[in-house]
């Protein structure tokens, strides 16, 4: 069995076949991961239905205009359905803007606040704003952190294991010249590890290109794999342990 933790499956006009597909490959669970408050209840619709489906909410950064002191209400009142398991995904975003940091910030830092409140998880967005992710994280109680599609170096890696922080591998691995994030692979426990897809972004290799979804799990993990030199099914085993730790999902 195999868990992707971070999908948006909201983003799917066809969510039952992605959901059957996933379950042919052994993709027993999925976390849905929100982005914004316009998809807040398509997200519980969607927990709601699938036996197998589990969710997060949070305010993306390239959302931050959506973002108000009653949307961190509606987040923590919706946070007490029994199948939301995270904050998330929140984080920084200095690839597209650089130029609202210190707004970005200020929508981290509330929702990382919330999110050691009510003690859930958190998903972490983080595009080209390493140095502010990480000493903003270093200030919180955070014990369940993903660094969701962890693009940052070797050094930075080890410095989220010494934390006890979780990295979020998707398809970007399985890419020929995605020489660092093999590096980190290789470089890191597995108990550090988690697979997620992103779909229906960063599509991977061979079907890069394409729609990506979460029976495309089984590639990431088979990379990874391979990288550490280890067995599928240890891959699978590990980070499915790990997977369900965070999110409490044998529950």
């Amino acid at each position: 069995m195999m868990i992707d933790t971070h999908a948006h499956l909201d983003f799917f006009e066809n969510p039952e076949e992605i959901v059957a597909r996933a379950k042919e490959k052994q993709v027993e669970k999925i976390m849905i991961a929100g982005v914004g408050p316009d998809k807040f209840h398509e997200i519980i619709n969607l927990i709601d239905k699938f036996d197998n489906v589990y969710g997060s909410l949070g305010v993306h950064p390239e959302d931050i205009d959506k973002f108000s002191p009653a949307v961190l209400k509606e987040i923590a009142n919706l946070s007490s359905h029994p199948k939301i398991r995270a904050i998330g995904e929140i984080g920084l975003d200095y690839y597209w803007n650089k130029e609202n940091k210190e707004k970005q910030i200020i929508l981290f830092k509330a929702q990382l606040e919330l999110a050691e409140a009510l003690g859930l998880p958190v998903m972490v967005h983080d595009r080209e704003a390493h140095a502010d992710t990480m000493s903003i994280l270093d200030a919180y109680n955070l014990k369940n952190v993903i660094l969701h599609c962890f693009s940052g170096s070797v050094e930075m890696a080890m410095h989220c294991i010494l934390k006890g922080y979780y990295l979020g591998i998707g398809g970007v691995v399985t890419f020929k010249n995605a020489k660092v994030i093999k590096e980190v692979v290789k470089e890191v426990p597995l108990a550090n590890i988690v697979l997620e897809t992103d779909c229906p972004y960063l599509t991977p290799h061979p079907f890069r290109g394409e729609q990506n979804e979460p029976s495309y799990i089984p590639l990431i993990a088979r990379e990874i794999a391979n990288l550490k030199d280890i067995s599928l099914d240890e891959v699978a085993s590990v980070t499915t342990a790990n997977a369900n730790k965070i999110f409490n999902l044998e529950t």
